[in-house]
């Protein structure tokens, strides 16, 4: 690896998946502004995520549409014919 090109400040840092809830402690240099109290009485940084393993449709098995502005609804009325004749089969 190259010196001097990775960051010194790894501290841990509070991960949470604001479809569930589900949080999770690891080393991060991410920068954050809010902080989180969790069960072992320590506060930590929290970065707050879209999706995670325990809510992405790959991990959980289960198709759950996340709808981020409105892409959902753009595809599914781009495709509707389409979807439409798949799901009459």
């Amino acid at each position: 690896m190259k010196k001097g090109i990775h960051p010194e400040n790894y501290r841990m840092v509070a991960f949470r998946d604001m479809s569930n809830g589900y949080t999770f402690l690891t080393k991060s240099t991410a920068n954050t502004r809010e902080t989180v109290k969790l069960e072992d009485g320590k506060e930590y940084p929290l970065v707050k995520l879209e999706i995670s393993n325990t809510s992405h449709p790959f991990y959980t098995g289960k198709m759950k549409l996340v709808d981020t502005a409105g892409r959902v609804d753009k595809y599914m009325n781009r495709y509707k014919d389409h979807l439409a004749k798949k799901q009459n089969k």
